[in-house]
């Protein structure tokens, strides 16, 4: 099993009943379900989302759920369950990651499936982890960034491979006045079947070699479920 020293295990967090899971988990060399995951792809999660089991079927699924609630209900009251599953996320991850091992950590969040100027744009991502530790900020870039607008993978059964959606991708050189970490994490709210993870890190890696590259997410999908 593949371990990192800028992890630690996951506490509870306020305002969440329980911890999304107990320990911080890699997949070490078991892959069922994330068919585009390479042998040495070092991904960490918190949780597992079970797909299309609903809302109440456990803590996680409420998580993703209201994390993921679209940008067109921001004028809703239920926006508010959105935003405190940010909060929510933001502290799983803290209690999960080393206090020293984040600043030894640059964070680039897989781009949401809309360009910044579309107006369903969702970067929930970097809000999640802005608010990981507002005072001193985490090393958090947009240095992958999507290139045209696509539907969202959580809304498509015929998945895209990561060479289809790699072609979406490219590097953000206005985030590069200062130099990466050694390590950067790579991170989204649900693995499913990695190709997202892949593109994002074909992408970087062909840019910054030198760098290493882990996964970070608050759940996996439970292989075995039939879509998101």
């Amino acid at each position: 099993m593949q371990t990192s020293t800028e992890l630690t295990n996951l506490g509870s967090c306020p305002n969440y009943q329980g911890s999304l899971h107990q320990n911080l988990s890699t997949f070490g060399g078991w892959r069922q379900g994330h068919t585009h995951l390479k042998a040495d792809d070092a991904c960490y999660f918190l949780g597992e989302y079970t797909a299309r089991q609903g809302f109440a079927y456990s803590q996680t699924n409420q998580l993703v759920i209201n994390l993921k609630k679209p940008i067109d209900q921001q004028e809703l009251p239920e926006w508010n369950f959105k935003e405190r599953a940010i909060r929510q996320a933001a502290c799983a991850f803290r209690k999960a990651l080393r206090p020293g091992g984040v600043d030894r950590l640059t964070f680039v969040p897989i781009p949401p499936s809309r360009t910044t100027g579309n107006p369903l744009h969702d970067n929930r991502i970097t809000k999640l982890l802005n608010s990981i530790r507002p005072k001193p900020p985490l090393d958090v870039r947009e240095l992958v960034i999507q290139s045209a607008s696509a539907e969202p993978v959580h809304g498509m059964d015929d998945r895209l491979g990561p060479k289809q959606i790699e072609r979406f991708y490219r590097i953000d050189e206005g985030h590069l006045a200062t130099e990466l970490k050694a390590c950067v994490a790579i991170v989204d709210d649900v693995l499913t079947t990695g190709a997202r993870f892949r593109a994002a890190k074909s992408v970087l890696s062909a840019r910054f070699p030198e760098q290493r590259f882990i996964g970070l997410f608050l759940a996996r999908r439970v292989p075995g479920a039939s879509g998101p």
